[in-house]
This record gives structure tokens, C-alpha cells and sequence, in this order.
């Protein structure tokens, strides 16, 4: 247990905050797995909270299937439209973002993988080379028929004249770089994850529901390679009863907070 009093930590479980600020202080190798709570406070929502945009708007998840995208015109009208407008492009990082930049300076942040597709991790400082998205980004768009690859304001800039946007070199359907429903995760993405997972005495999932496999399974990964695993979230996960601290505080203030904690120490292992 931190020497420091729990006077110092004025959230939800003092104890529980402890426990996370001692784990991390002490681990010379800290991976965090990162979901859309982290982003929500930048303005972005996320998907299934009790705010969320799968959660207000049920057909928002149809959309996100590749073969409804693929096959159907509107669909793929209705989401370029819903892409042109999304609170992505007035957002900037928040106060977890920069405080995971704060960890990989510090020599801590073994790797930060993420489910987000908004980019705000390497805005907020992270490396790239350190950010593992596994779900693709947003901010480029692929053509699904050669894979020319384009940013994406270059492709909205066309919805002027377009609607449904297609390739220039080849004229195939193009959509965002992200994976869809239906869609296979890149197996050389999941390996880095997976080794990111295994080497780290810390595993921290902050703002992901855990519910979304084979993603949520890293933490199984971390935890059979002896790694302690962290949790903040605003829900319950799948993965609290086996965690070594369980956080529902909120995000843009207990990481930062836990961030601090660390700074200074030395590990012990």
C-alpha cells in the first residue's frame, strides 16, 4: 500500500485508488488498453453507455456493418454524411490523453492500445510508434477495391459534388480505415497487442467495457504472463472480480491523478 494518505485521492474508493496508484508505481512496464470513455470528454461519445451513440440510436450500429455498408448505397450516403459532421474534427485531447504522454516520457508506457479510431492519443502526445489502434482511425479513408489509401478531408472536400465518394485511381467503394462488424481484425495488429500484453507487470483498461473480443481478452494475455491488471471505467466490466484495482471514477480526473503518483517513484520490479 502507498505511504501517502488517502486524504490525497478524493474519489469514489480511496482504497481502490490506492491500490492502482501502487501497482503502477511500482511497475517499471505499463501496457494501457484504451475505449471511447476516454475520448468522452473531448466531446466525442461513446457506444454503448447509457449516453451513448449505439445506445440513443440504434440504427447507428447497422451502419457500422460491412456488408450493409458495401451493398447499399444509402447506407454508405448516410455515413459519409454522418462523417463530414462528426465532433472529431473540433475535438483536442483531453486530460487522460496527456497524461498517457506523460507515462511514456516518464519510461513507463510499455505501449498504448486502442480501440478508438479519433487519432486524439497521438495529438495528446503519445507516439505513434507507441499507439496500437486496433481498430484502424478515421482520419484516413481506404478504397476497399485497390487500397489507395487518402486522408480523409481530401475525400470530404468531394462530398460537395458526391454523395458516395469512390476511388479515383480505380473507382472502387472507399470507407474509412477502420474495422467494421464483420470486418478481420489485422492478425500483425492483434500480434503486436498480444505481445504489448505479455510483456508489462501492469495492464490497465481504461474506459472500454470489455465486452469486445478478442480485444477484451488481452487482458487474459496480461494476467497469464502474471501482469496485474488495472481498471477504470464508469460501468462494471467483465474483468473487475479479477482485477487488483477496479476504478469508476471519472476518467479525464483519476488518470491524470494516478498519473502524478507515478511520477517520481521508481519500480520495485
Amino acid at each position: 500500500m502507498a505511504s501517502m494518505s488517502t486524504r490525497s485521492a478524493p474519489f469514489a474508493d480511496p482504497e481502490e485508488f490506492e491500490r492502482a496508484a501502487d501497482l503502477l508505481s511500482s511497475a517499471g512496464s505499463i501496457t494501457v488498453l484504451t475505449g471511447a470513455g476516454v475520448s468522452t470528454d473531448s466531446g466525442i461519445p461513446d457506444f454503448r453507455g447509457p449516453k451513448g451513440l449505439w445506445t440513443t440510436n440504434p440504427s447507428a450500429e447497422a451502419m457500422s456493418d460491412i456488408d450493409s455498408y458495401m451493398g447499399d448505397v444509402d447506407v454508405r450516403r448516410e455515413v459519409w454524411s454522418q462523417r463530414r459532421v462528426h465532433p472529431v474534427w473540433e475535438a483536442e485531447p483531453n486530460a487522460a490523453h496527456r497524461a498517457f504522454a506523460d507515462l511514456r516520457a516518464m519510461g513507463r508506457l510499455r505501449a498504448l492500445i486502442t480501440q478508438n479510431i479519433d487519432g486524439l492519443h497521438q495529438r495528446g502526445g503519445v507516439p505513434d510508434d507507441a499507439v496500437i489502434e486496433v481498430h484502424g482511425t478515421m482520419l484516413r479513408i481506404m478504397c476497399m477495391a485497390c487500397g489507395l489509401r487518402t486522408p480523409t478531408p481530401v475525400v470530404l472536400e468531394r462530398l460537395d459534388e458526391e454523395s458516395d465518394p469512390h476511388c479515383l485511381v480505380c473507382g472502387g467503394i472507399q470507407k474509412a480505415d477502420t474495422i467494421s462488424f464483420g470486418q478481420r481484425l489485422d492478425p500483425d495488429v492483434i500480434g503486436e497487442a498480444t505481445r504489448a500484453a505479455q510483456e508489462c507487470d501492469v495492464f490497465m483498461a481504461v474506459g472500454t467495457s470489455l465486452t469486445v473480443h478478442p480485444v477484451a481478452g488481452l487482458c487474459d494475455v496480461a494476467m497469464m504472463a502474471r501482469a496485474a491488471l488495472v481498471v477504470v471505467n464508469a460501468e462494471p466490466t467483465p474483468y473487475d472480480d479479477f482485477a487488483g484495482a477496479v476504478l469508476h471514477d471519472p476518467i479525464g480526473e483519476v488518470v491524470p491523478a494516478l498519473v502524478r503518483r507515478v511520477r517520481g517513484t521508481a519500480p520495485r520490479n
